[in-house]
């Protein structure tokens, strides 16, 4: 019982982390934060729109997840 909620609150931490990296580097892509050799690099807003959608992936399997 005790590992369902240790296991769900690390998906919403991991989510968590994913969707706010994946708000970056498209950011970066776009051109809208600068100083990295990412910004204005199109792959870079792909790649963080992917783990912007895998992170609200995850934190919504994490919040339907019941604890038994």
């Amino acid at each position: 019982m005790r590992s369902l909620s240790v296991a769900r609150w690390v998906g919403l931490i991991v989510g968590v982390l994913l969707v706010l990296l994946g708000g970056v580097w498209a950011l970066q892509g776009i051109g809208l934060l600068l100083g990295s050799p990412m910004t204005g690099v199109s792959f870079w807003m792909w790649a963080g729109i992917v783990l912007v959608i895998g992170g609200i992936v995850l934190i919504a399997v994490s919040l339907r997840r019941r604890s038994r």
